[in-house]
């Protein structure tokens, strides 16, 4: 089952509107160099554990 993380879910002082979908480990990598380069976090197991716990399903636009 693909994965997405919506920055919407999580209001910050940047208001970001990023979506990222894929498979598990992509949007694990993907959204923790993002919360790096946009919002100042600092890359590490903690960080990619808690993106992990923010995950949902994708739902599938054509059924």
């Amino acid at each position: 089952m693909r994965k997405k993380v919506d920055c919407r879910d999580y209001p910050s002082e940047v208001n970001c509107t990023l979506v990222i979908t894929g498979e598990e480990d992509e949007v694990v990598r993907a959204a923790s160099e993002h919360a790096v380069s946009v919002h100042g976090h600092t890359d590490s197991p903690e960080l990619r554990q808690q993106i992990r716990t923010m995950l949902k399903d994708e739902v599938p636009q054509h059924a």
